[in-house]
């Protein structure tokens, strides 16, 4: 499986990329996607998302903002060879920031993968990237605005090393990969490409809890 992370700000920049299975775009790609223009035909920002995952045969994973009645989500828009398959929000909001949270975690199928989403605040969740992991999913998807120190590219390479699961993060003009290993790899290109090899990896893991007596009975 090969994600092609593209830093650039627009669309249109994607024309000559490489062959992969999956391509990420940041924040700066889309921008701003208000749904009554998209649903009164006045933009096409979605549907050029669907155009270019048909053109490369491939999935998109397009970060963006979107509107609604005033409201304003951080979000991603994914595609698959064709075909819109939605739209996920960031389902966390800090310290009274102008966002409107979303309500469910992002989990798609795409090219044949199960893809987890991460968007923005969610990353600094551990559960997040935990119940996408045990959702079975054979990689994460994380998306940021920007990187402004160095807890994001710290939390990516835990995370895919505690879970068992890779994660590529795109954030502003940087893109970073981490495996389950702990290794952790970056790129400030206009694209960068990273293989990852889907594994399940499982160990038996022991603990002791205190209570749930064996004598307890339920009687049904």
């Amino acid at each position: 499986m090969v994600f092609c992370i593209v830093t650039g700000n627009n669309l249109d920049e994607m024309d000559s990329l490489p062959e992969c299975d999956l391509i990420v775009t940041g924040f700066g790609a889309l921008g701003e996607v208000d749904y009554e223009r998209e649903l009164k035909g006045e933009t096409e920002k979605f549907e050029e998302v669907a155009r270019y995952s048909k053109k490369f045969s491939c999935g998109i994973f397009s970060a963006c903002k979107t509107v609604s009645r005033g409201l304003v989500r951080k979000s991603c828009a994914v595609a698959d060879r064709g075909k819109l398959l939605g739209i996920s929000d960031m389902t966390h909001v800090l310290d009274g920031e102008e966002y409107k949270s979303g309500a469910t975690l992002g989990l798609y199928k795409v090219n044949g993968y199960k893809i987890g989403l991460c968007i923005e605040n969610d990353l600094l969740f551990p559960d997040t990237i935990k119940s996408l992991s045990l959702c079975g999913c054979n990689a994460v998807v994380a998306l940021m605005e920007e990187v402004r120190d160095n807890i994001p590219p710290l939390l990516v390479r835990a995370y895919s090393y505690l879970y068992g699961v890779p994660v590529v993060l795109c954030a502003g003009n940087t893109a970073y990969f981490a495996d389950i290993s702990g290794a952790i790899a970056t790129s400030t290109q206009r694209y960068a490409l990273f293989e990852v090899s889907p594994q399940n990896r499982y160990h038996l893991v022991t603990t002791r809890a205190k209570g749930i007596s064996g004598e307890c009975k339920l009687d049904y």
